[in-house]
């Protein structure tokens, strides 16, 4: 008789520790999506809204950090003008850009910094 309140009381201890491992690795699950994958998302939506929202003679950053003008927009593709000559016009993917600033943002953030 002994031998069976035992048995039981063991199969109790492993079902409650099974349990309580289980929603321990479920706190880290959601701990690391919390603190890794969803910045990460909203990031990468802040950077489609932002290439979404070109327009021609917009200044763009490359990723490779050279500064220039947009002068053509197609689906995935940019054509950006560089250089003070302007006869220097380069194709590149939308996801080569790092930066954008409006023509009026430019002048407006100079004109804060003067005061």
């Amino acid at each position: 008789m002994n031998f069976l309140l035992l048995t039981a009381d063991a199969s109790s201890d492993a079902t409650g520790s099974i349990l309580s491992m289980v929603l321990i690795y479920g706190v880290l699950i959601f701990a690391l999506w919390f603190f890794f994958m969803r910045p990460q998302k909203k990031e990468q939506k802040k950077t489609q809204e932002m290439l979404s929202t070109l327009e021609n003679g917009d200044i763009v950053c490359t990723t490779s950090g050279f500064y220039g003008t947009i002068i053509d927009i197609q689906d995935d593709m940019v054509i950006v003008e560089f250089g003070n000559n302007r006869n220097c016009r380069i194709p590149m993917e939308k996801s080569a850009i790092a930066k954008v600033e409006k023509p009026g943002q430019a002048s407006s953030s100079d004109s804060d910094s003067k005061k």
